[in-house]
């Protein structure tokens, strides 16, 4: 758990769960994967197995509920929300606390949309305060854009990252905002520009938040940030005010807890 992230589009990390597996190929070089086994040999108590393996943390579903100041929550980032190993018992929790807990934002992203789609029928759509989202690494996936247009959220995001081949069109109906970064780590695929400028301008035609992550490279900084010499850090007009506001509300202290 981190009270501060240095995810750019977050604030904080709430992972009351951890552990994940592969779907699709965004998912072969996941920061995940490399994380988990460090933390596991830190003995941190939060990982204590394969990253293969869903584990819950019970006692971390209600953690953001003592965090006062305001702030973007980035939620399950070491795992996927709606992964099935979590029963739905679970996520009713996770739920119960998003809504007593409403000084918060909380960003929900997956790439088990059709599960997204499924556990939204099930509690009649998501709370105002969860910014919901699904990732897309290429034109294969474009299917989870439609189950999330058809999920009942204030707040519809993409997160297209890493971004491994061309998206060609997008139906951005619904959509609110569109994340797009290229691949880091060791074995990371490169990034074609022309994959983000195509996605780029179609989210300006249709009046889509466009927000440029990172080029990629062997770490997340190696090609910095620029797309075509500027930095792209549009947020939804929607939630612009609030999403200021946390940013403003936070201390200098903040330190990681024990996760």
């Amino acid at each position: 758990m981190a009270n501060k992230s240095s995810i750019e589009w977050t604030d904080a990390t709430w992972n009351w769960a951890t552990g994940c597996t592969k779907i699709s190929p965004g998912c072969d070089n996941c920061y995940m994967y490399r994380l988990y086994p460090r933390l596991h040999r830190m003995k941190n108590k939060r990982y204590p197995a394969s990253p293969n393996v869903v584990s819950v943390h019970e006692d971390l579903l209600t953690l953001p509920l003592k965090w006062r100041d305001p702030r973007m929550i980035f939620t399950c980032s070491m795992s996927d929300f709606f992964h099935e190993k979590i029963p739905d018992e679970i996520r009713d929790k996770a739920i119960d606390t998003i809504r007593k807990a409403r000084q918060h934002t909380y960003q929900i992203l997956t790439k088990r949309s059709w599960l997204m789609k499924r556990y939204s029928e099930r509690i009649g759509g998501f709370p105002d305060n969860v910014w919901l989202g699904v990732s897309v690494e290429n034109d294969r996936f474009k299917f989870r854009i439609d189950h999330l247009r058809q999920t009942k959220a204030r707040v519809r995001f993409l997160s297209i990252e890493p971004l491994i081949g061309p998206i060609g069109k997008l139906n951005l109906d619904g959509i609110h905002w569109v994340i797009v970064g290229g691949e880091s780590g060791p074995n990371h695929r490169p990034l074609n520009l022309k994959w983000a400028r195509e996605i780029r301008d179609q989210c300006s035609v249709s009046q889509v938040s466009f927000f440029f992550k990172q080029v990629g490279g062997s770490t997340p900084k190696s090609g910095g940030r620029l797309l075509d010499g500027l930095e792209w850090n549009e947020y939804p007009a929607l939630e612009a005010r609030s999403f200021t506001e946390a940013r403003i509300d936070e201390t200098s202290n903040l330190v990681l807890a024990d996760v």
